[in-house]
């Protein structure tokens, strides 16, 4: 396996990124997932736009597109797979110990894992641990994701694939990995940028493609909520069959259905939305 370093194509076994780098000490890092099928990237160029606003929310500079690009094709050709995890990762490079950082410059780094295609439903569980909504990195996809890790722990625990978050108001935001859909009758809704949740690119084409309108909705809109549909670049649209204890019997119900026929109809259609 060969992954995309610095410039260049390594094999994963001689492949090393210094010990001092800030993205393992001090999580100074933002990153991407693309879906590849049949290496062929799906969106890349809205992923390429996210990772330079995360960029620019951290005070990196900003990642040379073209030379992504062409790591994400390296990496594709060098790896085959049917259905590829693409992980972009950017981040502030050898740094000192602390919390400022070096002049190194960032490392930029490309891999690819095979995966297969989600379940059309799944269970999830709610958490009682809040996203900031003004927090410094509200927004950002960054690579401190220690937070994801414990809840997404917890959600395994009580098998469900996914852990949900409310922000500090009481508001569903999103989920560690996704973002959040409910309907309501018959309308679908998903929790405004303002909740604190990130910006998703299969959230942002889902809103386009189905007309979901941005919500702001309690948390406890889950255990009303006629139908429940996660999104995310591995998941595409993804309904919810059980959310803690409350079970969502015939999931996908007919609009989480629909708004599943739509993205993929159209995400066929154009790779590069």
């Amino acid at each position: 396996m060969k992954i995309w370093l610095d410039g260049g194509l390594q094999d994963i076994e001689s492949a090393r990124v210094s010990v001092f780098d800030h993205g393992l000490t001090v999580g100074d890092g933002i990153f991407e997932t693309v879906k590849a099928v049949d290496g062929r990237t799906l969106a890349l160029t809205r992923h390429l736009d996210r990772l330079t606003r995360s960029a620019r929310g951290l005070g990196l500079p900003d990642p040379d597109h073209d030379e992504v690009r062409r790591a994400c094709a390296a990496v594709l050709e060098a790896n085959p797979v049917p259905l590829g995890r693409l992980r972009i990762t950017y981040t502030g490079g050898h740094g000192p110990l602390g919390s400022d950082r070096g002049d190194h410059g960032p490392t930029l780094v490309v891999a690819v894992g095979e995966t297969t295609r989600r379940p059309d439903s799944t269970a999830v569980i709610t958490v009682p641990w809040t996203r900031n909504e003004r927090g410094a990195l509200t927004g950002l996809k960054t690579t401190s994701y220690a937070e994801n890790v414990v809840a997404l722990a917890r959600a395994r625990e009580q098998g469900a694939s996914e852990a949900l978050f409310g922000n500090t108001v009481g508001q569903l935001c999103e989920g560690t990995g996704s973002n959040v859909f409910v309907v309501l009758d018959g309308e679908i809704h998903t929790p405004p940028l303002a909740s604190g949740c990130l910006a998703g690119i299969t959230r942002e084409l889902t809103v386009e493609w189905t007309g979901a309108e941005e919500t702001d909705l309690p948390l406890d809109v889950l255990e009303r909520a006629d139908e429940i549909f996660l999104t995310s670049t591995l998941r595409d649209v993804q309904a919810v069959h059980r959310v803690d204890g409350r079970e969502l019997p015939g999931a996908p119900g007919p609009v989480t259905a629909k708004a599943m026929r739509i993205f993929e109809e159209r995400s066929g259609d154009d790779l590069d939305p």
